[in-house]
């Protein structure tokens, strides 16, 4: 019976510690504004160097970057901020073409996108990037 007492609590304790090893941090408002809007100038730039080195040469079509889940502190932050508004039907939010870039090219729009996703994920954001064709 000891052991198995000892062993219940060996369990336990790594199960508490755990759980607050895999704890999100809080995120303030003011930090989720912040990240978003060094992300979306990385994502304009990233979109802006793929139009001039290739321009329109690729398929019209669309990126955006879904942050799920919904429930995350970042998330939250931004559909505080009205920066996101609704949930996708899939879940989370997206942030579609997030370099404001105005030409068709996938390929382009799909760079930024990336760009976007990385520097979130670089500051503890769960995402990814999407895309499709027009």
């Amino acid at each position: 019976k000891m052991c198995q007492l000892l062993l219940t609590d060996l369990n336990l304790s790594c199960i508490i510690r755990l759980h607050t090893q895999n704890r999100e941090r809080k995120m303030k408002q003011s930090d989720a504004i912040r990240i978003h809007n060094e992300a979306v100038a990385i994502a304009q730039k990233a979109t802006q160097e793929h139009y001039e080195e290739h321009g329109e040469w690729d398929a019209c079509g669309f990126a955006w970057v879904k942050i799920t889940p919904a429930t995350q502190s970042f998330a939250r932050q931004l559909k505080k901020a009205g920066i996101v508004e609704n949930t996708a039907w899939n879940g989370g939010y997206d942030i579609w073409n997030p370099s404001g870039h105005a030409t068709q090219n996938i390929s382009s729009k799909e760079e930024g996108a990336v760009a976007y996703a990385r520097h979130l994920e670089a500051n503890g954001v769960k995402c990814y990037a999407q895309s499709r064709l027009d």
